[in-house]
């Protein structure tokens, strides 16, 4: 069967493109995937406890309620979702053919890749045991949080994300504590210079983390000198990633134009492709911000834009 639009990705944004086009009466069919990027359906939020700056929520949102609400929102606007995962598609032909992980072939005239992006994390003792439990790869996210207000705090990195983690957490926290594993940052000069004055922010150099503690939440974070193997304990209330973040295209088959991080690229200020009919939205083709309002008014652009392509050109 050939559909009008499928929707590649089940998150912020994947779900506000779809309840756009569904209220359009394009009857979208979502893929939401099953463990896609080793997360469950409703993206990264789902690995998020508590949202407090969404809009609309007073009293914050846990990251899974947010997604179940917009799921069920998706569904009362006659948006067909699937529990499959899309493991490849081919935009050298029109319709376009995609094919699932049971090796089914769907074809479609347009698509939505909003398949976002899975943060980096390290693979220590621990890092599994206090996931949520101290540990975050959002500052921005969660360092507001009353478990992280007034404590000792540790970001792991040194570009430019581990710079501004450590800036937000600094609002909020009695110290924070970058780690890092060389002797200089390879972050922009104005983000080390703001870092370096900051009172509230001391820096681990040539260290390494190699186990995180604790009881029912983190602790204390094991660091090991990359230059003597010296091991240290470092007691903190919370560990934030900032290592990085990789986009889910992998399925893509590099067909699309990609950054140099591997993030889609798209037309400035718009959620167009390379590729005619093929649009991308929120973090899959916006590595800096990774916040869920931004992805899902990315989302809103897609389906307008979306929208606006089929009518043009007349594929109804």
């Amino acid at each position: 069967m050939l559909e009008e639009v499928i929707i590649i990705g089940s998150g912020p944004a994947g779900h506000t493109a779809a309840i756009y086009l569904g209220r359009a009466e394009r009857k979208p069919l979502m893929f939401e995937g099953f463990m896609a990027g080793g997360i469950a359906a409703g993206g990264q939020l789902t690995t998020t406890s508590e949202i407090e700056n969404y809009p609309g929520f007073e009293n914050g949102i846990t990251g899974n309620k947010l997604m179940e609400q917009m799921r069920e929102q998706s569904l009362k606007n006659s948006v067909r979702i699937v529990t499959e995962t899309v493991t490849a598609a081919d935009f050298s032909k029109h319709p376009f053919e995609f094919t699932l992980d049971g090796g089914e072939k769907i074809e479609a005239k347009s698509v939505i890749v909003a398949t976002g992006a899975t943060a980096k994390k390290l693979d220590i003792p621990g890092s599994k045991e206090y996931w949520q439990k101290g540990i975050s790869a959002c500052a921005v996210c969660d360092g507001a949080l009353p478990i992280f207000r007034n404590k000792t705090l540790a970001v792991v990195g040194g570009g430019d994300t581990a710079m501004e983690e450590a800036e937000h957490l600094s609002k909020f926290a009695s110290e924070v504590v970058i780690i890092h594993r060389r002797d200089k940052f390879r972050a922009s000069q104005i983000l080390q210079d703001r870092i370096k004055s900051n009172p509230k922010i001391k820096i681990m150099w040539n260290s390494i983390p190699v186990e995180l503690k604790g009881s029912k939440f983190l602790e204390s974070v094991t660091l090991q000198n990359t230059l003597t193997n010296e091991k240290t304990e470092l007691g903190i209330s919370g560990f934030f990633y900032a290592i990085g973040h990789n986009p889910n295209t992998e399925f893509l088959g590099g067909q699309l134009k990609l950054d140099e991080q591997g993030f889609i690229v798209t037309q400035p200020g718009s959620t167009k492709t390379n590729i005619e009919g093929v649009f991308a939205a929120g973090d899959v083709q916006s590595p800096r911000y990774r916040q869920a309002i931004i992805a899902a008014g990315s989302g809103c652009l897609a389906a307008l834009e979306c929208e606006e392509y089929l009518a043009v050109q007349h594929l109804l």
